[in-house]
C-alpha cells in the first residue's frame, strides 16, 4: 500500500463551472449511490441495471465496478484488510471528484467493514447514499457461478468475506434491498423512488 506524502504547495483549485451549473444542465442532482453488501448479493448487477434506466431517462451516470477498479487503479492492492482499506479509500476519492462534475455515481463493492464505508460516507458527505444489498450467506453460495465461496471453503482463497473474513452489516444504511426476494425491476423501482424523495430528479422524468 502507497502512503501519501502531501505537499505543503497543493492547493485545492475551485472552477468556474460549479457543481450546480453542472446540476442545471443536467436536469439532476449529483449523488454517490454505495452498494454493499456479500459478494454474491447483487451488487453489480443492481447497479448496473439500475444505471441503464437512469441512461434512458438522460442522466449522466458512471459505475464503479470492484473487479473493474482493480484491473487499474488498485491493480496494486491484493486482499488484506490493509489493502481493502486503501481500495475504499482511492474509491470514495474518485466518486467525489465524479460528485463535483455533476454524475450520479454507483459503487459496487464488497467494503466490508463499517469503518471505511464510514470514513467514505465523511469524505463525500450529505451526498453519500448506502444501499445495503440485504441477502442470506446461503443464497449468495446458490449464485456463486465461479466457485469462489466452494474454494474459500476448501481453504483454497484466504480472507474471503463471509468465510473467513468478515462482513460487518450497515447499522443505519439509508436504504436496504432484499436481493433474495425481490426482482431486478422491484429493486431498481425501489432505489429510483428514493432518489426522487431525495430531491435527485423530479417525478416527472421517471420512466
Amino acid at each position: 500500500m502507497t502512503t501519501s506524502n502531501k505537499s505543503s504547495n497543493t492547493v485545492w483549485h475551485h472552477a468556474t463551472v460549479t457543481r450546480q451549473r453542472r446540476a442545471e444542465l443536467n436536469h439532476h442532482q449529483s449523488t454517490l449511490l454505495w452498494f454493499t453488501g456479500l459478494s454474491g448479493s447483487g451488487k453489480s448487477t443492481l447497479a448496473h441495471a439500475l444505471e441503464e434506466r437512469l441512461y434512458q431517462m438522460g442522466y449522466h451516470t458512471s459505475v464503479l465496478d470492484g473487479d473493474n477498479v482493480r484491473h487499474g487503479l488498485c491493480s496494486d492492492l491484493g486482499f488484506s484488510n490493509e489493502d481493502r482499506v486503501e481500495n475504499i479509500r482511492r474509491i470514495s476519492e474518485v466518486a467525489k471528484l465524479f460528485i463535483e462534475a455533476g454524475v450520479i455515481v454507483l459503487t459496487a463493492f464488497i467494503s466490508p467493514f463499517r469503518a471505511d464505508r464510514e470514513k467514505a460516507r465523511n469524505l463525500v458527505g450529505k451526498d453519500f447514499v448506502e444501499i445495503y444489498c440485504h441477502c442470506p450467506l446461503s443464497v449468495c453460495e446458490e449464485r456463486d457461478v465461479k466457485g469462489l465461496y466452494r474454494r474459500a471453503r476448501n481453504g483454497e482463497i484466504k480472507e474471503f468475506t463471509g468465510i473467513s473474513s468478515p462482513y460487518e452489516e450497515p447499522n443505519n444504511p439509508e436504504l436496504v434491498i432484499d436481493t433474495s426476494t425481490k426482482n431486478i425491476d422491484e429493486c431498481v423501482d425501489q432505489i429510483l423512488e428514493d432518489l426522487i424523495q431525495r430531491g435527485v430528479y423530479e417525478r416527472k422524468h421517471l420512466v
